[in-house]
């Protein structure tokens, strides 16, 4: 209900209403009703209100079709049903970031029973969209299938067109060992739609009002949008929300919700970054900020007094290289030997005075220069000679030491742009500290659990499946290298022996791949799992402790730790074993979208590099081989790209892919895995929604291929010709 006030003495009450009913029931009483959409329709001031309004079922028919281009949903009553009877099964929905024509339903089992469906065709995902749950059917097993091998991307309908036959570039040979269950959706069981950030695509049809939306996300379909501002919203980065997907239409349909700026412009686009990652980034409410300490603020002696002063523990030892000033720490403490044998562990509340403040690098070149003899070098040698022994019984239990490109942007003072791109190097002091941080965690996960065995918070990584390490196998036997999974330490081992002569990237290349072979290391509460080991650490145990400024979990750590020491209270939810559950169930999403949200920021910086670069020649390997393409690492930045041998303004050359290889040969040239190839590196701005870093083969040369390579600014011909 809406009340107008012009003033005290003159009200007029308005209904609004999308009930016929009550509308003329209100008419009938002598009361304005209107339909919602009549009366925004109504307000001459604020035309661009009825495009935030949401389709009608009325409004979501008109946009159709005539034409049925789906099944149709089954009803609730049917799912729920044949989940009973075990006919459909119900999972989580996820589509393919590479191919829009294929998608996963994970269905959530007892431990090791969880398992995925591959669903193939649009006929088959049937209007389900990403992380949807859906009722599924699984397919008979002749109709099982490989995951497609192809990059396919949707593009839009092709002349306006409707049809769904685009699915069958999805048919492939594959070997009985490569197939896995297929299945199609039958029914939604829960939408899990939310506001989507995009760009529009206008129609060209003149002053037509339904044009197509393109979510930044390439998971999530494009969405049917009707809108009078299109030319006002062109070049702009907007959000939309779905209303409905009838099964009369190629696409969902929906509406305008808001601009979030032009597309291109870095907040803008580091704005839909954070929304697309569902990171929260509002400024804090004053409620919030009403529990901060006045300032200045500092450590009074009231508080230093009860508490040892200690200048050496683990969890400070960043606080020991960073500042000459009190800092309240929560402190592990050990006694250790000179094998780097604990002899006594106690954890207690207390107050760092730092000696002095260093960066890694900094430390380092005390470490190294031995002309440097002062209490802190010597200190830091001693913290060093024992990390290095504990890092060595580590990786003697099986520890892993994977290796993933990192990379660093040096920013613009002033502008805040990237003017420099480079892998960051890991320096002794890195691993130090990296060491007494992982002996801490183990130290206190240990400590929690044995005074909290049913609430605990741990953090585990599962072993993960040996399906999992098919591409690791097939790169390792490629290079006739044996590399044997039957344990983590196992594995370590391999690696460790895995070198070829002239070849020292090889082994980088080979722990780059068993870095994807990974699970996912979750948060999870000892109360209700009984695997607590770490993979990848080889540890029976673990948590999170040694981050409290940045990781939520580890602040609960604290508290459990606290209350395990006697330096604080509890209360009944920091006990119970289903909160604190369905706490780590929100830190494990939290942590996988604040990754995601990283990696988008890192390809955002990259894009924003090569934008004032021009066209770079570089050298790199493969890492994957696709069916129309390979992905290529660039060292130098540790930059990840596609070389695509498909092409809709030029004629594609022969292509043949061998899935057992895997290999592609395009022409008489067959790649393999790990070759070293040369290639250009530029931005491919063309389309301004889904900006991406482009690469074309210099070599090998392979003929209408191949691309000559640019010629280099004047600049850099001089520094080569002139090292």
């Amino acid at each position: 209900m809406l009340i107008s006030a012009p003033d005290a003495q003159d009200l007029k009450i308005i209904l609004l209403t999308n009930d016929k009913a009550n509308k003329q029931k209100a008419e009938e009483c002598g009361l304005s009703a209107y339909k919602c959409e009549e009366y925004i329709k109504s307000l001459i001031a604020n035309p661009e209100l009825v495009d935030r309004l949401a389709l009608s079922s009325d409004d979501i028919n008109e946009i159709t079709t005539g034409k049925v281009l789906f099944p149709e949903h089954l009803p609730l009553s049917r799912i729920q049903a044949g989940i009973k009877s075990g006919s459909l099964l119900q999972g989580t929905f996820r589509a393919s970031r590479d191919n829009y024509l294929e998608a996963t339903v994970f269905i959530q089992g007892d431990g090791e029973d969880s398992t995925e469906v591959l669903i193939q065709g649009l006929q088959n995902l049937n209007r389900a969209v990403h992380q949807d749950v859906v009722a599924m059917e699984l397919l008979p097993r002749e109709a099982w299938a490989s995951p497609s091998s192809l990059v396919l991307l949707d593009e839009g309908p092709k002349a306006d067109s409707e049809n769904l036959e685009e699915e069958n570039v999805l048919n492939c040979a594959a070997s009985n060992a490569l197939l896995k269950p297929t299945g199609k959706v039958v029914g939604i069981i829960k939408r899990n739609w939310r506001p989507f950030c995009g760009m529009l695509s206008q129609s060209h049809i003149k002053e037509a009002t339904r044009h197509l939306f393109t979510p930044a996300d390439r998971r999530i379909p494009r969405i049917r949008v009707e809108t009078r501002q299109a030319a006002t919203l062109a070049g702009q980065r907007i959000m939309v929300a779905i209303d409905g997907w009838p099964k009369h239409s190629r696409y969902p349909n929906g509406h305008f919700v808001k601009a979030l700026g032009n597309a291109g412009d870095k907040e803008t686009e580091t704005e839909v970054l954070l929304l697309e990652h569902d990171v929260p980034h509002q400024a804090f409410s004053q409620l919030v900020l009403s529990f901060l300490p006045k300032m200045p603020w500092a450590i009074t002696e009231e508080v230093i007094r009860p508490v040892h002063l200690y200048t050496l523990c683990c969890n400070a030892m960043v606080r020991t290289l960073s500042g000459s000033f009190h800092r309240l720490a929560f402190s592990c403490i050990w006694e250790v030997n000179q094998d780097a044998e604990i002899l006594h562990t106690r954890f207690t509340k207390s107050v760092i005075n730092s000696k002095a403040s260093l960066t890694y690098a900094e430390a380092q070149m005390r470490i190294d220069d031995s002309n440097m003899n002062d209490d802190i070098t010597k200190s830091l040698r001693g913290l060093n000679r024992l990390a290095k022994i504990l890092k060595k019984k580590r990786i003697e239990k099986g520890a892993l030491t994977l290796s993933s490109p990192e990379v660093r942007f040096h920013m613009d003072s002033e502008t805040h742009d990237p003017v420099d791109l480079q892998t960051k190097e890991l320096k002794e002091t890195n691993s130090m500290v990296e060491e007494f941080m992982l002996l801490a965690n183990i130290s206190v996960a240990q400590k929690i659990y044995d005074e909290f065995s049913e609430c605990a918070l741990l953090r585990k990584h599962p072993a993960p499946p040996l399906s999992n390490y098919d591409i690791l196998n097939k790169a390792a036997k490629s290079r006739d290298v044996v590399v044997q999974m039957d344990s983590a330490k196992a594995l370590a081992d391999s690696l460790d022996r895995a070198q070829i002569k002239d070849f020292p990237y090889f082994n980088t290349l080979l722990r780059i791949l068993a870095t994807r072979c990974m699970m996912q290391a979750v948060y999870f509460c000892s109360g209700m799992d009984s695997d607590f080991h770490h993979y990848g650490l080889a540890s029976p145990i673990y948590t999170h402790f040694t981050s409290p400024i940045r990781r939520y979990a580890d602040i609960i750590v604290h508290r459990l730790l606290a209350v395990a020491i006697g330096a604080d209270c509890t209360d009944p939810d920091l006990l119970d074993k289903h909160k604190r559950s369905a706490l780590c169930n929100n830190l494990n999403y939290r942590h996988k979208m604040a990754q995601y949200a990283q990696r988008a920021s890192v390809a955002l910086h990259t894009q924003l590099f090569f934008k004032s670069r021009g066209v770079l020649n570089e050298e790199g390997f493969i890492l994957f081989v696709r069916k129309n393409a390979i992905i290529v690492l660039i060292p130098k930045f540790g930059l990840e790209g596609t070389v695509f041998f498909e092409s809709k303004d030029k004629i594609t050359p022969p292509l043949t892919f061998n899935e057992e290889g895997p290999t592609l040969t395009v022409q008489n040239h067959t790649f393999h895995l790990f070759d070293r190839v040369k290639v250009t590196i530029s931005l491919d701005s063309s389309n301004i929604q889904h900006q991406k870093i482009r690469m074309s083969i210099i070599e090998p040369v392979i003929p209408g291929v191949s691309v000559d390579p640019p010629e280099m600014e004047p600049q850099t011909k001089k520094a080569r010709l002139n090292p």
